[in-house]
């Protein structure tokens, strides 16, 4: 308020007018300010300076150039000759060789006889009277035929008499000009001048903004008043002695602390009454660090420095504390610092984990030995199981114990403790619900009722006191924790409880933590391992090995599949939704379902992954419109191998390409197109060919396996492929145990999951095909060469069938269909019969009327088939059916159709 109002307001508005908030930056300010006022000064008064002398040299210029034109020889004949015309010949050479801009010859009356400007012969110069009087002069003249310094000088003949006048003169523009000219070096100087007044300033201001530390002159004032109220306001005292010996400054503290006079301030130290020790400490200028004094009946911790280091003159800044009281008051606040650290440590180590085991025993380790020498923790048998604590509260299990020493009397971890006495502390503890202290155990009665035999051997161990403290959680007691000291550490005292309650209240609270984590990563756990692949389906195109591993600290949402596909193939899929725990895992299964579904539809890896990403999107709309959490961050990578062809075509969502180890041990890692994971609209996505030698290795991974924060992505996959080329023919199994190994990383925070396929190829005698051209008359012959194909491979049993379905598509085929039809066989685990047409025309099974001819054909191949399909393909579709090797009797009701058939 003073700065508006007071002794400081008019500072203010002086800042506000300069513009300038420092007092360095005013300094600055005035300075350039008068520098700038005295040079222009000095600028303009050389500028009329050499305005003036231009013009007194014009006068004598001119003069000169007149007299000496005037006393030429030539110049009094050229007068007095009958026509002068020869004077404005030799005029003309004066001008220019005298440098004057004009010269001029005129009669006694002023009449111009010769001039610079011919114009102007015969007319009259005004003003000359002087001259032809025979006094010459000069003047600034005013006139035509502009304004000039002029001279005029009369001609006399040898008697005196006038008999003609001499004018020159230079214009008064030759004359600015010339100041002109020099104007430039004018300027310039003074804007040296300028720019080094103004670099002088500034340095000037600089030293002084250093010792003013930019502050104005009503903030300097004000930290000055700040300044001395704070020195004498201090709990401190604080004094200052020169290197002379004598006091140059004392606070109020210091006064007080050692009793000084008033007029203390310029005497010398040692006359001020002070004791020996401390007149000659402060005397002598030594540094000193709390070094005790006595003075009077006070301990004053000194501390000295010197000044010099700091700036200012030299001497010595004193420091005093009264320590009297706080050596009173040390012991306490000694221990309660260390109580007060200790709580800190346990909040940083007491819950590191999600273990409910472990987080007792990191209570007992931070007690011991600074609080006790021995803790135990028990904790009720839910609790230890991740469930809610339920039951009487009268037995417990040691959950942890630890001490100064490991020859203890104490019952072991995992045994069951009672507290069936109620005149025990513990049970005393758990009824209250507070700490509860037996100082001296010597003496407890009711602590020896529960177990006399086991209480004699520990007071004969030398346990004599014991705090015990119920463990409570939301109000719930989750167990106790006991704290127990021997003979020579001394007695617990009232003021532990407090500690001991605080210490098991944070212990509490983490433990119930740790329980209810485990509650929910067991659960979490069962989910995952209910909705991934128990066993994995048999099919011979692959040899295939897996591992997976949920994370330690909470459950993931990784999975992986195998799914059979028409046509001996197989697909493989690897996925990674973000997260842990139920959501995660929930959504996992959500993915793996909806990709099982979507792999009956027989859709090549790119249209699959996109009709994924449509689903996942609209999951996302609906859960997130209630405010449910929806699929963020879920990747996946479907791949399909085709053991007839040797093929492999994949196509992936935001996961990582397979590594494939081929059989002459190289690893190459595909450039598989990577798309935005699913639910991000990044489709369409691409498949991805490769052709696949038989016992090639493809290695399909999340992201669990190659990074986690000890290591980094790049060097993941380097010791992927090193471990991959270092066993070339190694089984699938074998391969698994050897890239968990080298990578298995020894604290899991991701889930990892691990699939490991060893590609096989159907040998050529197991396939045979047919080009069919479109006509009717071509069934028979491609329908018998299937017969004897299936004689070869020993299938007779499911000749009849076989002959009745591939009749059947083959002649839907050639009737709906287009060129090109092929026919082809596999004998796989299945007989797999396959026709294909250029035609993306799918056919419908419906169910014939009795008085139909025909539309019973592919009823029939559903009934005798054991699976049957289309699936559609660049150039058309295929329609496959699936039998088994071991043949069976037809369906007693399809034996009635035979005669409807249409074929």
């Amino acid at each position: 308020m003073r700065g508006k109002s007071g002794r400081l307001g008019r500072p203010a508005r002086r800042e506000r007018f300069l513009g300038v908030r420092s007092a360095a930056g005013q300094v600055l300010f005035l300075q350039i300010v008068v520098a700038v006022v005295l040079i222009a000064a000095a600028v303009l008064a050389l500028a009329f300076q050499a305005r003036h002398d231009g013009e007194r040299d014009a006068r004598h210029r001119s003069l000169a150039s007149a007299e000496s034109f005037a006393d030429a020889p030539g110049t009094l004949t050229a007068l007095r000759a009958p026509d002068p015309a020869t004077l404005q010949r030799h005029a003309e050479a004066a001008r220019e060789g005298s440098g004057v801009d004009f010269v001029a010859v005129m009669a006694p009356d002023g009449t111009r006889l010769a001039d610079s400007d011919p114009s102007l012969v015969g007319t009259r110069a005004e003003d000359v009277e002087r001259a032809a009087s025979g006094t010459p002069f000069t003047e600034i003249f005013q006139g035509d035929p502009d304004e000039a310094a002029r001279a005029v000088v009369p001609v006399a003949d040898a008697d005196g008499t006038v008999v003609g006048l001499v004018s020159a003169g230079v214009s008064i523009d030759s004359v600015g000009d010339a100041v002109d000219r020099q104007l430039p070096v004018f300027l310039g100087a003074g804007g040296a001048a300028l720019a080094l007044a103004t670099v002088s300033s500034a340095l000037v201001s600089r030293r002084l903004r250093r010792q003013t530390h930019g502050l104005g002159p009503a903030e300097m004032t004000r930290m000055y008043e700040h300044h001395d109220a704070v020195l004498h306001a201090v709990r401190e005292g604080v004094l200052i002695v020169g290197d002379d010996g004598r006091l140059t400054l004392a606070n109020d503290e210091a006064r007080r602390l050692l009793a000084l006079p008033p007029d203390a301030e310029g005497r010398r130290v040692t006359d001020l009454g002070l004791t020996g020790d401390t007149a000659g400490l402060l005397a002598s200028g030594r540094t000193v660090t709390d070094e005790v004094h006595l003075t009077g009946d006070r301990l004053l911790a000194v501390n000295t420095r010197r000044t010099r280091p700091h700036g200012g003159p030299s001497g010595t800044v004193v420091t005093l504390r009264d320590t009297t009281e706080l050596r009173a008051v040390t012991g306490v606040a000694e221990v309660a610092r260390e109580r007060l650290t200790l709580l800190y440590e346990a909040g940083v180590r007491i819950g590191t984990t999600l273990d409910v085991v472990r987080t007792a025993e990191e209570l007992t380790e931070v007690a011991v030995p600074r609080f006790a020498d021995f803790v135990t923790v028990e904790l009720l048998d839910p609790v230890l199981r991740g469930e809610e604590p339920t039951g009487a509260h009268s037995v417990m299990r040691r959950a942890a114990v630890s001490g100064v020493r490991t020859d203890h009397p104490l019952q072991p971890a995992g045994d069951l403790i009672r507290f069936d006495v109620p005149t025990t502390p513990m049970a005393a503890a758990l009824d209250s619900g507070r700490a509860v202290l037996e100082a001296d155990l010597t003496v407890a009665h009711g602590w020896r009722a529960q177990d006399p035999a086991g209480a004699d051997v520990a007071v004969a161990y030398g346990i004599r006191s014991l705090v015990t403290v119920p463990l409570q959680a939301r109000g719930v007691v989750v167990g106790m924790a006991n704290f127990w000291r021997v003979t020579h550490s001394g007695r617990f005292e009232e003021e532990d409880l407090a500690f001991a309650e605080e210490l098991a209240a944070r212990a509490a609270v983490a433990i119930d933590n740790a329980r209810r984590f485990t509650r929910e990563h067991a659960m979490a756990v069962t989910l995952q391992r209910s909705l991934l692949p128990r066993v994995l389906p048999e099919q011979d195109a692959l040899e295939i090995a897996y591992r997976y591993l949920p994370a330690q600290a909470g459950v993931g949402g990784d999975w992986f599949d195998v799914i059979p596909l028409p046509g001996a193939r197989v697909a493989l899929v690897v996925g990674d939704v973000v997260g842990h725990g139920l959501h995660a895992a929930a959504t996992m299964g959500r993915l793996r379902t909806a990709v099982h579904n979507f792999s009956t539809l027989d859709l090549p890896p790119d249209e699959l992954l996109g009709h994924l990403d449509e689903l996942v999107s609209r999951i996302d709309e609906e859960e997130t419109g209630d405010g449910a959490a929806g699929i963020s961050g879920a990747t996946c990578l479907y791949a399909i191998y085709d053991p007839v062809a040797g093929r492999c075509s994949m196509a992936s969502a935001g996961h990582f390409a397979p590594a494939v180890a081929l059989p002459d041990g190289s690893v190459a890692l595909p450039d598989v197109p990577v798309f935005p994971p699913l639910g991000l609209g990044g489709g369409p996505f691409e498949t991805y060919e490769v052709r696949l030698p038989e016992a090639s290795s493809l290695v399909l991974y999340t992201d669990g396996l190659i990074e986690h924060r000890e290591r980094d992505l790049d060097t993941g996959l380097r010791l992927l492929r090193e471990t991959l080329a270092d066993g070339p023919g190694r089984t699938p199994e074998e391969t698994c145990r050897a890239v968990f190994g080298a990578l298995l990383p020894p604290s899991r925070d991701d889930d990892v999951a691990l699939l490991v396929a060893r590609t096989r190829l159907l040998p050529e005698d197991r396939v045979a095909d047919w080009d069919v051209p479109r006509d009717p008359s071509a069934v028979a012959p491609v329908r018998a060469a299937c017969v004897r194909q299936l004689e070869r491979w020993g299938l007779e049993e499911i000749g009849f069938s076989t002959e009745l379905m591939l009749s059947e598509l083959i002649t839907n085929a050639i009737r709906y269909g287009s060129d090109p039809i092929h026919v082809r066989m596999l004998r796989d685990r299945s007989l797999i019969c396959e026709v294909s047409d250029g035609s993306s025309t799918s056919p419908h099974l419906r169910r014939a009327a009795t008085t139909d001819e025909g539309g019973r054909g592919l009823y029939l191949v559903s009934r005798f088939a054991g699976r049957w399909g289309t699936r559609y393909t660049p150039n058309g579709k295929v329609m496959w059916t699936e039998q088994s090797l071991t043949g069976g009797a037809p369906p007693a009701d399809a034996s009635a159709l035979f005669d409807d058939a249409a074929w």
